[in-house]
Protein backbone atom coordinates (compact mmCIF):
# COMPACT_ATOMS: atom_id res chain seq x y z
CA UNK A 1 0.00 0.00 0.00
CA UNK A 2 1.38 3.44 -0.82
CA UNK A 3 2.48 5.39 2.23
CA UNK A 4 3.29 8.73 0.58
CA UNK A 5 -0.25 10.03 0.18
CA UNK A 6 -2.26 9.45 3.39
CA UNK A 7 -4.90 11.99 2.35
CA UNK A 8 -5.58 10.39 -1.03
CA UNK A 9 -8.69 8.39 -1.97
CA UNK A 10 -9.86 5.89 0.65
CA UNK A 11 -8.17 2.54 0.09
CA UNK A 12 -9.47 -0.91 1.03
CA UNK A 13 -8.03 -4.23 2.10
CA UNK A 14 -9.49 -7.59 3.04
CA UNK A 15 -8.64 -9.67 6.11
CA UNK A 16 -9.06 -13.42 6.42
CA UNK A 17 -8.55 -14.52 10.02
CA UNK A 18 -7.10 -18.05 9.75
CA UNK A 19 -9.18 -19.55 12.58
CA UNK A 20 -11.50 -22.54 12.07
CA UNK A 21 -10.78 -22.35 8.33
CA UNK A 22 -8.88 -24.43 5.81
CA UNK A 23 -6.07 -23.23 3.59
CA UNK A 24 -8.24 -23.71 0.52
CA UNK A 25 -11.00 -21.49 1.94
CA UNK A 26 -8.53 -18.69 2.58
CA UNK A 27 -6.74 -19.16 -0.74
CA UNK A 28 -10.06 -18.86 -2.59
CA UNK A 29 -10.65 -15.39 -1.15
CA UNK A 30 -7.10 -14.20 -1.78
CA UNK A 31 -7.00 -15.37 -5.38
CA UNK A 32 -10.34 -13.70 -6.06
CA UNK A 33 -9.23 -10.46 -4.36
CA UNK A 34 -6.03 -10.48 -6.39
CA UNK A 35 -8.16 -10.09 -9.53
CA UNK A 36 -10.12 -7.11 -8.15
CA UNK A 37 -8.21 -3.81 -8.38
CA UNK A 38 -10.68 -2.16 -6.00
CA UNK A 39 -9.00 -4.12 -3.18
CA UNK A 40 -5.45 -2.94 -2.51
CA UNK A 41 -4.21 -5.44 0.06
CA UNK A 42 -4.94 -8.62 2.01
CA UNK A 43 -4.13 -9.54 5.61
CA UNK A 44 -3.88 -12.41 8.07
CA UNK A 45 -3.45 -12.39 11.83
CA UNK A 46 -0.75 -13.86 14.12
CA UNK A 47 -2.10 -16.29 16.71
CA UNK A 48 -1.29 -19.93 17.38
CA UNK A 49 -4.59 -21.01 18.95
CA UNK A 50 -8.23 -20.01 18.40
CA UNK A 51 -9.44 -16.94 20.27
CA UNK A 52 -13.09 -17.97 19.83
CA UNK A 53 -15.05 -21.13 19.14
CA UNK A 54 -13.78 -24.64 19.89
CA UNK A 55 -10.32 -24.40 21.50
CA UNK A 56 -9.11 -27.36 19.47
CA UNK A 57 -10.05 -25.79 16.15
CA UNK A 58 -7.71 -25.20 13.25
CA UNK A 59 -5.31 -22.24 13.21
CA UNK A 60 -2.63 -21.91 10.54
CA UNK A 61 0.65 -20.18 11.44
CA UNK A 62 0.60 -16.66 10.06
CA UNK A 63 3.95 -16.12 8.35
CA UNK A 64 4.05 -19.60 6.85
CA UNK A 65 0.57 -19.05 5.44
CA UNK A 66 1.50 -15.57 4.21
CA UNK A 67 4.45 -16.98 2.25
CA UNK A 68 2.17 -19.53 0.59
CA UNK A 69 -0.38 -16.86 -0.34
CA UNK A 70 2.35 -14.54 -1.60
CA UNK A 71 3.36 -17.25 -4.05
CA UNK A 72 -0.24 -17.62 -5.28
CA UNK A 73 -0.96 -13.90 -5.83
CA UNK A 74 0.63 -11.26 -8.03
CA UNK A 75 -0.86 -7.84 -7.24
CA UNK A 76 -2.13 -7.48 -3.67
CA UNK A 77 -0.07 -5.84 -0.98
CA UNK A 78 -0.01 -8.31 1.91
CA UNK A 79 0.90 -8.73 5.54
CA UNK A 80 -0.08 -9.76 9.05
CA UNK A 81 -2.41 -7.49 10.99
CA UNK A 82 -0.40 -7.61 13.10
CA UNK A 83 2.67 -9.72 13.81
CA UNK A 84 3.07 -10.52 17.48
CA UNK A 85 6.50 -9.28 18.47
CA UNK A 86 6.77 -11.98 21.15
CA UNK A 87 6.49 -15.06 18.96
CA UNK A 88 9.85 -14.79 17.15
CA UNK A 89 13.25 -13.33 17.92
CA UNK A 90 13.84 -10.02 16.13
CA UNK A 91 16.53 -11.13 13.68
CA UNK A 92 14.64 -14.31 12.85
CA UNK A 93 11.54 -12.21 12.15
CA UNK A 94 13.61 -9.96 9.92
CA UNK A 95 14.78 -12.95 7.90
CA UNK A 96 11.24 -14.33 7.61
CA UNK A 97 9.83 -10.98 6.49
CA UNK A 98 12.60 -10.46 3.97
CA UNK A 99 11.89 -13.88 2.48
CA UNK A 100 8.20 -13.05 2.06
CA UNK A 101 9.10 -9.72 0.45
CA UNK A 102 11.29 -11.60 -2.03
CA UNK A 103 8.63 -14.24 -2.74
CA UNK A 104 6.01 -11.52 -3.29
CA UNK A 105 8.36 -9.42 -5.44
CA UNK A 106 8.16 -6.48 -3.07
CA UNK A 107 4.53 -6.53 -1.92
CA UNK A 108 5.01 -7.00 1.84
CA UNK A 109 3.75 -4.47 4.40
CA UNK A 110 5.43 -5.20 7.75
CA UNK A 111 2.58 -5.26 10.27
CA UNK A 112 3.90 -5.34 13.83
CA UNK A 113 2.50 -5.04 17.34
CA UNK A 114 3.60 -5.58 20.94
CA UNK A 115 1.96 -9.01 21.24
CA UNK A 116 0.65 -10.47 24.46
CA UNK A 117 1.50 -8.85 27.80
CA UNK A 118 0.50 -9.32 31.42
CA UNK A 119 -2.70 -7.45 32.24
CA UNK A 120 -3.89 -6.43 35.73
CA UNK A 121 -7.50 -7.55 35.26
CA UNK A 122 -10.04 -8.81 32.75
CA UNK A 123 -9.83 -11.73 30.33
CA UNK A 124 -6.48 -12.18 28.62
CA UNK A 125 -6.46 -14.79 25.82
CA UNK A 126 -2.69 -14.48 25.54
CA UNK A 127 -2.25 -16.34 28.85
CA UNK A 128 -3.40 -19.72 27.51
CA UNK A 129 -1.80 -19.24 24.11
CA UNK A 130 1.62 -18.31 25.46
CA UNK A 131 1.55 -21.04 28.12
CA UNK A 132 0.73 -23.63 25.44
CA UNK A 133 3.76 -22.61 23.39
CA UNK A 134 6.20 -22.00 26.24
CA UNK A 135 6.34 -18.21 25.86
CA UNK A 136 6.66 -15.88 28.87
CA UNK A 137 4.26 -12.95 29.06
CA UNK A 138 6.17 -9.69 29.59
CA UNK A 139 4.89 -6.60 31.34
CA UNK A 140 3.44 -3.91 29.07
CA UNK A 141 6.55 -1.77 29.57
CA UNK A 142 8.85 -4.61 28.60
CA UNK A 143 6.66 -5.43 25.62
CA UNK A 144 6.96 -1.87 24.32
CA UNK A 145 10.72 -1.83 24.85
CA UNK A 146 11.04 -5.10 22.97
CA UNK A 147 8.94 -3.69 20.13
CA UNK A 148 11.24 -0.69 19.79
CA UNK A 149 14.30 -2.94 19.75
CA UNK A 150 12.77 -5.17 17.08
CA UNK A 151 12.07 -2.16 14.86
CA UNK A 152 15.70 -1.09 15.18
CA UNK A 153 16.93 -4.57 14.24
CA UNK A 154 14.53 -4.87 11.29
CA UNK A 155 15.64 -1.52 9.87
CA UNK A 156 19.30 -2.50 10.18
CA UNK A 157 18.71 -5.89 8.56
CA UNK A 158 17.03 -4.17 5.64
CA UNK A 159 19.65 -1.46 5.12
CA UNK A 160 23.05 -2.70 6.34
CA UNK A 161 25.25 -5.44 4.92
CA UNK A 162 26.52 -6.64 8.29
CA UNK A 163 26.10 -5.33 11.83
CA UNK A 164 26.37 -6.04 15.54
CA UNK A 165 23.65 -5.13 18.01
CA UNK A 166 23.81 -4.76 21.78
CA UNK A 167 20.35 -4.10 23.12
CA UNK A 168 18.43 -4.54 26.34
CA UNK A 169 17.02 -7.92 25.21
CA UNK A 170 18.98 -8.99 22.13
CA UNK A 171 22.68 -9.36 21.34
CA UNK A 172 23.69 -9.95 17.71
CA UNK A 173 27.12 -10.49 16.19
CA UNK A 174 27.93 -10.36 12.50
CA UNK A 175 24.28 -10.33 11.41
CA UNK A 176 23.79 -10.57 7.64
CA UNK A 177 20.55 -10.77 5.69
CA UNK A 178 21.03 -11.84 2.10
CA UNK A 179 19.20 -11.51 -0.14
CA UNK A 180 17.88 -8.21 1.09
CA UNK A 181 14.28 -7.11 0.63
CA UNK A 182 13.04 -6.14 -2.81
CA UNK A 183 11.70 -2.82 -1.54
CA UNK A 184 14.48 -0.26 -1.05
CA UNK A 185 14.94 0.33 2.66
CA UNK A 186 12.62 -2.56 3.43
CA UNK A 187 8.85 -2.97 3.56
CA UNK A 188 6.71 -0.12 4.92
CA UNK A 189 6.15 -0.51 8.66
CA UNK A 190 2.60 -0.75 9.97
CA UNK A 191 2.26 -0.60 13.75
CA UNK A 192 -0.98 -1.66 15.39
CA UNK A 193 -2.04 -0.30 18.78
CA UNK A 194 -3.69 2.57 20.60
CA UNK A 195 -2.12 3.16 24.01
CA UNK A 196 -0.32 6.45 24.62
CA UNK A 197 3.11 4.82 24.78
CA UNK A 198 2.44 2.73 21.68
CA UNK A 199 1.38 5.85 19.79
CA UNK A 200 4.71 7.43 20.66
CA UNK A 201 6.43 4.50 18.93
CA UNK A 202 4.08 4.94 15.98
CA UNK A 203 5.05 8.60 15.74
CA UNK A 204 8.74 7.76 15.86
CA UNK A 205 8.83 4.81 13.48
CA UNK A 206 5.66 3.88 11.58
CA UNK A 207 4.64 4.49 7.99
CA UNK A 208 1.11 3.26 8.76
CA UNK A 209 -0.93 3.22 11.97
CA UNK A 210 -3.70 0.64 12.34
CA UNK A 211 -6.36 0.40 15.03
CA UNK A 212 -9.45 -1.79 15.47
CA UNK A 213 -12.66 -0.01 14.46
CA UNK A 214 -16.29 -1.08 14.81
CA UNK A 215 -17.62 -3.11 16.54
CA UNK A 216 -14.68 -2.87 18.98
CA UNK A 217 -14.09 0.89 18.89
CA UNK A 218 -16.08 3.85 17.62
CA UNK A 219 -14.89 6.38 15.03
CA UNK A 220 -15.03 9.03 17.75
CA UNK A 221 -12.66 7.04 19.94
CA UNK A 222 -10.31 6.54 16.98
CA UNK A 223 -10.37 10.29 16.28
CA UNK A 224 -9.36 10.92 19.90
CA UNK A 225 -6.49 8.44 19.60
CA UNK A 226 -5.42 10.13 16.37
CA UNK A 227 -5.16 13.43 18.22
CA UNK A 228 -2.80 11.76 20.69
CA UNK A 229 -0.70 10.52 17.77
CA UNK A 230 -0.66 14.02 16.30
CA UNK A 231 0.60 15.38 19.61
CA UNK A 232 3.42 12.83 19.71
CA UNK A 233 4.37 13.78 16.14
CA UNK A 234 4.45 17.45 17.10
CA UNK A 235 6.67 16.66 20.10
CA UNK A 236 9.32 15.04 17.90
CA UNK A 237 8.95 17.35 14.92
CA UNK A 238 7.39 14.86 12.55
CA UNK A 239 4.66 15.76 10.07
CA UNK A 240 1.67 13.61 11.12
CA UNK A 241 0.55 13.54 7.46
CA UNK A 242 3.48 11.17 6.81
CA UNK A 243 1.61 8.40 8.67
CA UNK A 244 -1.26 6.69 6.88
CA UNK A 245 -4.25 6.21 9.22
CA UNK A 246 -5.72 2.71 8.93
CA UNK A 247 -8.56 0.87 10.69
CA UNK A 248 -10.06 -2.60 10.47
CA UNK A 249 -13.75 -3.39 10.82
CA UNK A 250 -15.78 -6.59 10.83
CA UNK A 251 -18.12 -6.86 7.85
CA UNK A 252 -21.82 -7.58 8.43
CA UNK A 253 -23.02 -9.80 5.57
CA UNK A 254 -26.64 -9.30 6.62
CA UNK A 255 -26.44 -5.51 6.76
CA UNK A 256 -23.96 -4.08 4.25
CA UNK A 257 -25.56 -0.65 4.64
CA UNK A 258 -24.45 -0.62 8.28
CA UNK A 259 -20.91 -1.56 7.25
CA UNK A 260 -20.89 1.20 4.63
CA UNK A 261 -22.01 3.69 7.25
CA UNK A 262 -19.17 2.61 9.53
CA UNK A 263 -16.64 3.01 6.72
CA UNK A 264 -17.95 6.49 5.93
CA UNK A 265 -17.74 7.46 9.61
CA UNK A 266 -14.14 6.23 9.76
CA UNK A 267 -13.28 8.26 6.67
CA UNK A 268 -14.81 11.33 8.30
CA UNK A 269 -12.57 10.67 11.32
CA UNK A 270 -9.45 10.80 9.12
CA UNK A 271 -8.99 7.12 8.28
CA UNK A 272 -7.63 6.67 4.74
CA UNK A 273 -7.26 2.88 4.68
CA UNK A 274 -9.96 0.42 5.79
CA UNK A 275 -9.37 -3.32 6.21
CA UNK A 276 -12.61 -5.27 5.80
CA UNK A 277 -12.45 -8.38 7.98
CA UNK A 278 -14.57 -11.26 6.71
CA UNK A 279 -16.48 -13.32 9.27
CA UNK A 280 -16.41 -17.07 8.78
CA UNK A 281 -17.68 -19.04 6.95
CA UNK A 282 -16.83 -17.20 3.74
CA UNK A 283 -19.65 -17.02 1.20
CA UNK A 284 -19.00 -17.72 -2.46
CA UNK A 285 -17.43 -14.75 -4.22
CA UNK A 286 -16.72 -13.06 -0.89
CA UNK A 287 -14.16 -10.62 -2.28
CA UNK A 288 -16.44 -9.57 -5.12
CA UNK A 289 -19.26 -9.10 -2.59
CA UNK A 290 -17.02 -6.66 -0.70
CA UNK A 291 -16.37 -4.68 -3.86
CA UNK A 292 -19.98 -4.60 -5.00
CA UNK A 293 -21.69 -4.03 -1.64
CA UNK A 294 -19.10 -2.02 0.30
CA UNK A 295 -16.19 -0.56 -1.68
CA UNK A 296 -17.91 0.72 -4.82
CA UNK A 297 -20.94 2.28 -3.05
CA UNK A 298 -18.71 4.05 -0.52
CA UNK A 299 -16.46 5.44 -3.23
CA UNK A 300 -19.48 6.59 -5.22
CA UNK A 301 -20.51 8.57 -2.13
CA UNK A 302 -17.17 10.37 -2.34
CA UNK A 303 -15.30 8.90 0.64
Amino acid sequence: MPVDAPHSTLRFGVKTTPMHLTYDEILRVWEEADELPELDDAWLWDHLMPLAGPPGGAVLEGWTLLAALAARTTRLRLGLLVTSNRLRSPAHLGKIATTVDVISKGRLAMGLGVGGTRQPDGPNPAVAEYAAYGLPLPSPGEGLARLTETITILRRMWTEEVFDHDGPFTTLRGTRNGPGPVQPGGPPLLIGGWGDRTLRIVAEHADIWNVPGPPHNTPGWIAERARVLDAHCAAIGRDPAEITRSAQIIVDYADPAATRAQVSALAAAGIRHVVLALPRPYPDNAARWLVERIVTPVREQGA
